[in-house]
Parts: C-alpha cells; structure tokens; sequence
C-alpha cells in the first residue's frame, strides 16, 4: 500500500537538499519547523547514507592535510641520500645538505616537490629531526658549529660510524677510549636528543628491503632519552623497518659497519646477539 500522506517541510528540504551539502550541513532546518519522528527517522536514514557515500575516502581527505615532521639530513652522500629517499617516499618533507647543495640538485628534482637542496645551517634550521650523516671525523666540527641548534631538535638519528680505513686507526681508538660511537657523539652534541641507528645496514639495500614481504629487517638502535626513541621508532616503522632497541647510547659502539649487528637481521637475531653483549 502505498504512503499518500503529504510531505512535511522537513521532507521536502532534505529531497531538494543536493547530498554533499546534507552532508556538511545535516541539521539545517528552519527553527520553526518541527520535525515529527518519521521526519527524524528519515534524517537519519539520510545522515547514513552520506556516511556511505563518504565511505573511506572522506576519511582519507580528513587526515591527508596532517602535518608530517620536516626531516634534515647533515650529509647527502649514498647513506643520507637513501634514508632521504624513504622519508620523502613516506610524505616527509626533507632538506638534504652539503657544503655544495648546489650538487644535489639533481638529487632532489627526482625525488619531487617534498626534497630540497641547502646548506647545513638551513637544514639544521629547518627540521624537526636531523639525520647526522658524514664521516665521524666531522661530529665534533658539526657540534661546534651546529651544537646549539641540534639541541633544540626533538631528535638527532647518528648514523655517522668511526671507520679505521677512512679516519684512521688513530681517531678510532679515540672514539673507543670515549665510550665509543654513541657516548662520542653525545659529547660532540651536548644536550642533543641522540639515538644511533641505520649503521649497519648498507645504504644499496635499503630501499629493496624497506617494506619487504613477510618479517620486517631490523634496525638497531641505541639511546637513552625516551621521547628521542619513542619518535625514532615512529619513524623507522613508517619507512618499512622494525627498530629493536639493544640499550642506551653506551650500546652504540656495537651499533657500527663490521659489528656484531651488522648486515641484514630479523628482529629475533638482533635480540639474540644483543642478548650477548655489554
């Protein structure tokens, strides 16, 4: 049998009402109408229906305009320029720098919109989190010139490694006599929020094994401030790497190229082998 009975205004303004606009405006009805419970049984089957409509997609709009952390790299050689790379690739805005940005150039077009080129005084300006990227011998330089910028930054990732071939026996055994990678880069960089990781992972392999199928590769990682870690892992994780926290800074002279940790690992074999050291 069919409804004859005469549309109530409420009715008849949702049925000329076009659906997005119902949908941003679901409630506006003339005060001096009062809508009966068929009309608000009817609005809400109406309310459903654009929340079907808006289906996953609305949802997506609201969240695409998030603020994403701005991301500095100090160094943009093969290491920094693959961490970058992922960053970008993960919707992180990033500034690369070097003491001749202007060779990063091509770098950057390719990467898009989100990668620019600069000096090292601008990115350290511009980010949130610094990825500290060069030679070790550099640490205690950068820290002179950097040291209180790199302080206010709510995360600075050492991915900087003494190596003997490059720096020289010498310089490493420094390093080591200061508690070595890890405690040494603390004190280059007093009051810096540092963890170490990406140390032992081979800058040509991570973007194959970024979001790899089946178990993540694990990164290691080393510090003692909370918050630092705590965002660290945010970022590893959102780049494809499962971070597996081996100790505080004083754990980061394993954190090196032809350590105990080095190469491609499961999160259980980092566990395991941390498990042995101290």
């Amino acid at each position: 049998m069919s409804d004859t009975r005469k549309p109530s205004s409420v009715r008849i303004w949702l049925q000329r009402t076009p659906v997005h606009t119902f949908g941003m405006c679901p409630l506006l009805i003339s005060p001096s109408i009062k809508p009966s419970r068929r009309d608000l049984l009817f609005l809400a089957g109406g309310a459903a229906l654009v929340s079907v409509a808006g289906g996953p997609h609305h949802a997506r709009a609201q969240t695409a305009g998030v603020d994403k952390l701005k991301i500095a790299t100090i160094g943009a050689g093969r290491e920094g320029g693959a961490l970058g790379a992922l960053l970008v690739k993960a919707g992180h805005p990033v500034m690369f720098s070097s003491r001749h940005p202007e060779q990063l150039k091509d770098m950057v077009t390719g990467l898009g919109p989100l990668a620019k080129a600069s000096t090292v005084a601008e990115a350290v300006a511009f980010g949130d989190v610094v990825l500290l990227v060069v030679p070790y011998t550099a640490v205690a330089e950068i820290g002179k010139e950097h040291g209180t910028g790199l302080a206010q930054k709510k995360l600075v990732i050492d991915v900087s490694n003494p190596i003997a071939r490059r720096d020289g026996e010498d310089f490493v055994k420094q390093v080591s006599a200061e508690g070595g990678a890890g405690l040494a880069t603390q004190k280059a960089l007093p009051g810096a929020h540092i963890v170490r990781a990406f140390n032992a992972i081979n800058f040509d392999q991570l973007a194959e094994l970024a979001h790899r199928q089946g178990e993540p590769a694990a990164v290691p990682i080393a510090g003692d401030d909370k918050d630092a870690l705590a965002l660290a892992t945010t970022l590893i994780k959102e780049i494809g790497f499962e971070p597996v926290m081996v100790g505080g800074l004083a754990m980061g002279k394993y954190l090196v190229w032809g350590g105990p940790l080095t190469g491609v690992q499961t999160p259980a074999q980092v566990k395991e082998i941390a498990s042995t050291l101290k």
